[in-house]
């Protein structure tokens, strides 16, 4: 009696269900989307540089760019004179990572007129600059077999950038203005919790492993990058923290608040570093971005809070 009552039981349900399949709607199982978080720019790798003569110029400007102390720095095998850093240090991967100050608008956009000389500038002039700031060395010759490597290597990087585009995750991101000035106190607890592991507590960085270049570039003295610098604004450098600091991260998954970012750049940048003569920089001083932190201006702010902001209310004063 027990086992057929069971069955009986088991038969009901069995009906239902099918009287169930039989007249609700049929569920619908939504297809699978996949978003592409690959959305930026990212440059080609080394192994994609074709083998042949223009192949042979292109890798030895990617050579130049990865381990320019080998070539350019104290010891360097062509000459000696940058600051022991490497070109990559600041244009990081050689030049290809997402908002990682790469070279992808590079091509597609010079020669163009830079507000910083007034002048149109051509690639080798605007590499010269980077030289000079931040590596605080010498300019190349400009017809130089290193100086045309590099410019080959930046040319292919860019080459299916259509000209007169910036594409998306080019450069460094800029990042939305804090409310307040950068505060380079609280950038220094910041910096010791983030970034000294690698960059020393006296930001002297780490040599490499073959005492040429730099591991971890230094972030200030001597042998970092001048006040000439791009990376001396306040929001070119915060923009380059947020998306690539501590290293490995990068713009899908970043660490740092937009604030830390910013008050670490303050901190770095409060710190001393190599002097570059500025005197003929911004010849129309109007073209001054908003936190270039040396004099003149055209405005009444001074020298410290065009360094440190907050950079909104002078925005709004232009």
């Amino acid at each position: 009696m027990k086992y057929r009552r069971i069955l009986i039981v088991c038969w009901i349900l069995s009906g239902l269900l099918f009287f169930y399949n039989r007249t609700s709607k049929p569920v619908l199982v939504p297809d699978i989307v996949v978003i592409d978080t690959a959305n930026c720019w990212t440059g080609a790798g080394p192994y994609q540089i074709p083998i042949d003569s223009i192949g042979t110029l292109i890798r030895y400007g990617y050579q130049l760019i990865s381990n320019t102390a080998q070539y350019l720095g104290p010891n360097g095998t062509v000459t000696h004179s940058t600051n022991g850093m490497n070109c990559q240090n600041c244009h990081l991967e050689a030049g290809t990572k997402p908002w990682g100050n790469n070279y992808g608008a590079v091509a597609s956009t010079y020669p163009k007129i830079r507000p910083r000389s007034g002048k149109l500038e051509s690639i080798e002039m605007r590499v010269n600059d980077c030289l000079q700031r931040s590596l605080n060395g010498a300019p190349l010759d400009s017809t130089s077999k290193e100086m045309r490597s590099i410019v080959a290597y930046i040319h292919w990087l860019g080459k299916d950038i259509p000209k007169g585009e910036k594409p998306k995750g080019s450069g460094i991101e800029d990042l939305p203005y804090l409310s307040r000035a950068a505060n380079p106190m609280k950038g220094q607890k910041d910096y010791i919790i983030s970034c000294a592991s690698c960059h020393g507590i006296n930001g002297n960085g780490k040599t490499a492993l073959n005492g040429i270049g730099y591991l971890y570039p230094p972030l200030w003295g001597n042998q970092s990058y001048n006040d000439g610098a791009g990376l001396y604004r306040l929001s070119r450098f915060a923009g380059f923290i947020k998306n690539n600091m501590p290293n490995p991260c990068n713009y899908h998954h970043t660490k740092l608040s937009n604030e830390s970012a910013w008050d670490i750049a303050a901190y770095v940048n409060s710190q001393p570093r190599p002097h570059k003569d500025q005197s003929k920089d911004w010849p129309n001083i109007s073209k001054k971005p908003v936190d270039c932190p040396n004099g003149p201006y055209t405005d009444s702010f001074s020298e410290k809070q065009h360094k440190y902001g907050p950079f909104t209310m002078m925005t709004k004063a232009k």
